[in-house]
């Protein structure tokens, strides 16, 4: 996959960075920095494009996932990191997912799907990945979830059933609502690093 990969402390977390639609590798470094700047970086290209746009998995219509392809996008994404912990000498069990819209729908899907795919998750404006499946016990996952009240493509509903989703697999769960849409504000930036020293920053 395209991809960047930015070296910090080797005894920080590795911050995988997932692009909305339109997006690439290096969308959210700004806000890596923002986040943890001692934090190694690895920030993904999704492999589809929808109208010239990057994505992570191809959908059939707004807010309707291709789940076959969700699926195996998700497969790819989770070997992908495997490959690169490998090549670039990084710990495998300290990514922290940081995901923006379609970004955060993968890696929403990474949770459902593997159990030690990820140490923890920022999901800036998620849905739900994928219904009738059993997600694996997550214990000990940290997820941090920033949703908009008036998001026109994410009905509040949404995040509620996937915050009730990660919960009853045992996921410590973090919701923050504000009264704003689809884009990612500069507020829920700072409370998700606030929420990322409370969790991966040793005092």
């Amino acid at each position: 996959m395209e991809h960047i990969f930015k070296e910090g402390n080797k005894e920080a977390p590795v911050l995988l960075l997932l692009h909305g639609t339109g997006g690439n590798e290096r969308d959210l470094l700004p806000v890596a920095e923002m986040i943890d700047p001692n934090a190694s970086a690895l920030g993904v290209r999704g492999n589809i494009v929808e109208n010239g746009m990057p994505r992570f998995f191809r959908r059939v219509a707004e807010g309707v996932f291709d789940e076959e392809d969700l699926v195996f996008r998700t497969k790819e994404l989770h070997e992908f990191i495997n490959e690169a912990a490998e090549k670039y000498g990084f710990d495998r069990n300290k990514v922290v997912a940081v995901g923006y819209s379609n970004g955060a729908n993968i890696a929403g899907s990474l949770l459902h799907h593997y159990k030690d795919s990820l140490a923890g998750a920022i999901l800036f404006k998620a849905m739900v990945p994928l219904r009738g499946i059993e997600l694996p016990d997550l214990s000990d996952i940290p997820v941090f979830i920033a949703a908009g009240k008036q998001d026109p493509l994410i009905p509040p509903s949404e995040t509620s059933e996937l915050v009730s989703a990660l919960q009853n697999a045992n996921a410590s769960v973090t919701e923050h609502w504000s009264d704003i849409g689809h884009q990612l504000t500069r507020e829920e930036i700072d409370l998700a690093t606030s929420w990322y020293k409370e969790h991966f920053t040793k005092s």
